[in-house]
């Protein structure tokens, strides 16, 4: 039977403890990680969010304190009151280590069964059991630490928006079925039978209004709500910083968020980044690194060699290239001792997994050259081949033939994992850049036409705005993406205000009017009445404290994260309703 504290209150937090308080007297609670009896003398290390102490249970300091003690185990939550002294045997593995406290008196408020997970940060228990029991997982200070520093983030970010004069406004939950990429989660109304609100994908639409309604400039730390397979690190609900500004085009939005990026660094992680970030094309970021979200803290470029083997007597090039296709491949510079054919089989393996329907590769050494498709090159081809991939003794080339999507695709990933399995990727450097110059369209196979490669209210470049009816392929949008070490954490556009552009944008999309207005007529209804030049960005903010604390894993710093399949193991989310809730709903469930 648990304790109350009584009179006790808390003095002290346990980690904050050190050599200056010697002699005081102090109150802690926490709980037990640790207990140690040594005959005469208990000790026990008391835990709260600060960190750990030593306190010591002393016969002759106190009988009472002692005798309740030697009931006390781990995870028990203590009241203490007692004397701060030097520590005999220092521990230099923890802040409080040249100390300890002396009980005078203990009172146990709650007693615990031996939990299912141990607290510490490296216990390698299943994430399934660390979802389950997560209030004992976020008791691990690793993961305290974590959403500390979402919280620090979330607090710069706030007073940085403010000094800038940005407004939070928050947006409905409960909203209307819109297009935006992914599919909705709908919520059926009760009251208006037949009918479904959607839970927000983003505040997309909302922000555009408060736009309209002369906010000038506004923000919002936001859910969104996405029903789609979760690939890794993707979450059903997730949190975005999202805020749009007026009367700005896309210098304005980048510089301020430059500031705003700076700040962060330099206030979480202690780091001064170069401003201005480097701007890198959307055609550029393909062309170099197979993605437009480049990692740039390493080499392994693409080139493209299609033009030297269009006519090789290697079919597996030749034929692709008269297919439509095209050959690139990427350097793995001075490393080709680390892999012998095996390896570059597996490689080829996982190049596969992306499209790809074989791996070519070049082995450089010194005495010449090794590789199952030299045969069929010619010497000047080979020759002009490794002159346009730079290569040289102790380099490993490798090459995909196929359409450009899978090349890109293949290839982009396959640097990435060679980097990996290499080990050269610095995790304390941080190479942030801006792509830029996105296509207004994409072409969408399956439903062969273009459609918007961000949304239907993405604004031209200004000079392209002439190919809409002709050219849409090569329409730019101002649109920009934040890109660190491979991330994107964050990406916006600048905003059509003008309605009749809009229009010309929905019939490049292959939308009537009549589709138009009913997907969106609110919104073209408010542009009728003055609507300044606006533009803004959403950063994914899960992402961004995955950055900021080093993590791989997006569940770990996100407090209650649902699996994969989207469901909580905590609280069994989602699960069965009565027949009575249904029926309010006016909904029949199939067999």
């Amino acid at each position: 039977m648990g304790e109350t504290m009584g009179k006790l209150r808390r003095t002290h937090m346990c980690g904050n403890l050190r050599t200056d308080n010697i002699g005081e007297e102090v109150i802690l609670m926490g709980w037990v990680q640790k207990r140690r009896d040594l005959g005469g003398l208990i000790f026990v290390d008391l835990r709260d969010t600060t960190g750990i102490v030593q306190i010591v249970f002393d016969k002759d300091v106190s009988k009472e304190a002692f005798d309740k003690a030697d009931t006390i185990r781990s995870e028990y939550v203590l009241a203490v009151r007692g004397k701060v002294e030097k520590r005999q045997s220092v521990n230099k593995n923890i802040p409080t280590g040249e100390i300890e406290v002396f009980v005078e008196e203990l009172k146990i408020l709650d007693e615990a069964e031996t939990p299912p997970i141990y607290i510490k940060d490296d216990d390698d228990v299943s994430e399934a059991m660390r979802l389950k029991y997560r209030y004992l997982d976020l008791r691990k200070p690793l993961m305290q630490r974590n959403l500390k520093i979402r919280h620090k983030t979330a607090k710069v970010v706030r007073e940085f928006l403010d000094e800038n004069n940005f407004v939070e406004i928050e947006t409905p939950m409960l909203t209307k079925p819109t297009p935006e990429g992914a599919r909705d989660y709908l919520v059926p109304s009760r009251v208006n039978p037949g009918k479904f609100y959607a839970l927000p994908q983003s505040p997309q639409i909302m922000k555009q209004l408060l736009m309209v309604s002369g906010m000038d400039r506004y923000y919002q730390i936001v859910k969104c709500f996405r029903d789609e397979d979760l690939r890794a690190n993707r979450q059903p609900e997730f949190t975005q910083i999202d805020l749009e500004m007026s009367f700005v085009d896309v210098d304005d939005v980048i510089e301020l968020n430059e500031k705003l990026i700076y700040k962060i660094f330099k206030e979480i992680k202690g780091i001064e980044i170069d401003l201005p970030i480097k701007r890198m094309s959307y055609n550029e970021a393909m062309e170099r690194y197979g993605t437009d979200k480049p990692d740039l803290r390493f080499g392994f470029e693409l080139k493209n060699i299609t033009d030297i083997v269009k006519n090789s007597q290697f079919k597996v090039f030749s034929g692709t290239i008269k297919n439509g296709g095209e050959v690139r491949g990427i350097n793995i510079k001075g490393y080709a001792d680390n892999f012998s054919r095996k390896d570059i089989s597996k490689l080829e393996n996982y190049a596969r997994t992306y499209g790809a329907k074989g791996l070519a590769w070049i082995k450089i050494n010194n005495d010449g050259i090794s590789s199952p498709i030299a045969k069929f090159l010619g010497e000047e081809e080979l020759n002009k081949i490794i002159e346009r991939m730079d290569g040289e003794a102790g380099d490993l080339l490798l090459f995909v033939a196929d359409k450009q999507s899978v090349v890109f695709d293949s290839l982009g990933h396959l640097r990435i994992e060679v980097a990996k399995q290499l080990d050269i990727i610095d995790e304390d450097d941080y190479k942030l850049v801006w792509v830029v110059d996105f296509p207004l369209f994409e072409y969408d196979e399956e439903e062969d036409r273009y459609v918007a490669k961000h949304h239907p209210f993405t604004h031209p470049v200004d000079e392209d705005i002439e190919l809409l009816e002709t050219e849409p392929e090569k329409v730019r949008a101002k649109a920009y993406d934040i890109v660190i070490n491979g991330d994107e954490i964050g990406g916006g556009s600048i905003r059509i205000n003008n309605s009749e552009l809009q229009k010309r944008m929905f019939k490049a999309l292959g939308f009537s009017m009549e589709e138009a207005r009913n997907k969106f007529g609110f919104l073209l209804d408010a542009f009728k009445y003055g609507t300044p030049p606006h533009g803004g960005i959403a950063y994914g903010f899960d992402r961004l404290i995955m950055l900021l604390t080093g993590s791989d894993n997006i569940r770990d710093v996100i407090a209650f994260p649902k699996t994969q399949n989207a469901t909580s193991l905590l609280t069994d989310a989602p699960s069965e309703v009565s027949i009575e809730q249904l029926e309010e709903l006016h909904i029949k469930l199939d067999d």
